[in-house]
């Protein structure tokens, strides 16, 4: 039995979650079945190459692979924000994402803890994805109280309702 817990909301037609790492709670082979189950369409890793190896998680990438999923490893330092690579790579990420959940697919956001950097970029997609930040940060932490844990984090994921326009103030 798996202890890994996915928090999981309806963004679109699709749905969008965060949770831990594989094996940081538990067995790495039951949270990895508990995915499978679940069945996301796009996984995006958070965690650094050491804390998967560290969790037993190192071919994370590849077993979602084997099982269908989309993966993307895209390392935040914990409690950190993004660096300029990850910014860099992230539009298309973000398109993905985002064309997944129109399309009624799930994606699956994680870091170590299923928190702070998740839920960064789970409040990034959510703004991106056209809803208002506050509400959607209050939406957030409804499912995941955690979500976001440094006031760096939520103002990169605050940069998403700028990116995409969707400033319902007009400025």
């Amino acid at each position: 039995m798996s202890d890994l817990v996915i928090f999981a909301l309806g963004v679109g037609d699709g749905i969008l979650a965060l949770s831990g790492l594989p094996g940081t709670g538990g067995s790495y082979a039951d949270d990895l079945d508990h995915i499978r189950d679940w069945q996301p369409g796009l996984v995006i890793s958070l965690t650094s190459d050491d804390e998967m190896e560290t969790t037993g998680a190192a071919d994370l990438g590849a077993d979602l692979r084997a099982m269908g999923c989309r993966w993307v490893h895209m390392p935040v330092a914990d409690f950190g924000t993004p660096t300029e690579q990850f910014i860099a790579e992230w539009a298309p990420v973000s398109r993905s994402a985002l064309a997944a959940l129109r399309g009624g697919g799930r994606v699956l956001v994680h870091c170590r803890g299923g928190c702070g950097r998740s839920g960064m970029a789970a409040l990034r997609l959510l703004i991106e994805s056209g809803e208002d930040p506050d509400l959607a940060l209050t939406r957030l932490r409804t499912v995941r109280p955690c979500a976001i844990e440094t006031d760096g984090q939520l103002a990169w994921a605050h940069a998403g309702q700028v990116q995409t326009g969707n400033d319902p103030s007009g400025d």
